[in-house]
């Protein structure tokens, strides 16, 4: 038997922290390890207990969501642990600060139980989660502030056709739309995904679509 995927739940709020927990805990295949209350404690807490993923709220006291998520996960940290931003706050700026701390995926908390569900799996298999038409407004906005000048292709160690999957997904295509779009099954797109994100030793897909930008891949 597979073991349970371990969770973190970090909220300020304890009626949300507590229907997160309850929720998680139902499923026979996710598991809470921890409830915390601020940003700092969710630091403590993750690396004292190496949770699969960490469900994490923006604001908190001591120490916010965006910031606690750098330490857990950001690109100077040599064991990165995953999380999945929740939050009441739809604005761009924090999926975007989210994410460029080193979040895998980013959810409001009005999405129903079952979302939630699907992207604590989705985010601990190794997977993002951002669907594909908020990659499409955030990279529309602040493509300008991840992209420098210049950039290109010759010392990018892909195939063509892997390059072509690369800016599929920084267009925000998703694995059917781009098997659709290539004429190739999804399995083979996952193929692809998975040698991509090898290859240029990224752990996700949005990090796959800020190295697009960044190598002035996709414009």
């Amino acid at each position: 038997m597979t073991a349970p995927v371990r969770v973190l739940v970090c909220d300020d709020q304890a009626l949300i922290r507590t229907g997160f927990a309850t929720i998680i805990d139902a499923q026979p295949d996710l598991e809470v390890v921890g409830e915390c209350g601020d940003g700092k404690a969710s630091v403590d807490l993750a690396n004292r207990l190496r949770p699969d993923v960490v469900v994490m709220d923006v604001r908190m006291p001591v120490l916010d969501g965006i910031e606690a998520t750098r330490l857990l996960a950001g690109a100077a940290v040599a064991h990165p642990v995953k999380v999945l931003v929740v939050t009441t706050f739809n604005l761009d700026e924090y999926v975007y600060e989210a994410l460029r701390a080193g979040a895998s995926g980013f959810l409001l908390k009005d999405a129903p139980p079952a979302q939630l569900l699907h992207g604590i799996r989705t985010v601990a298999s190794g997977a993002a989660l951002l669907a594909p038409e908020v990659t499409r407004a955030l990279v529309g906005r602040y493509a300008a502030r991840i992209r420098p000048a210049g950039g290109g292709t010759d010392d990018v160690p892909l195939t063509p056709r892997e390059l072509e999957v690369l800016r599929l997904i920084a267009e925000g295509l998703s694995n059917s739309e781009i098997a659709t779009a290539m004429v190739i099954s999804q399995e083979t797109v996952k193929t692809y995904v998975s040698r991509i994100l090898t290859k240029l030793d990224l752990r996700d897909r949005v990090q796959a679509v800020v190295y697009a930008y960044r190598r002035g891949l996709v414009t």
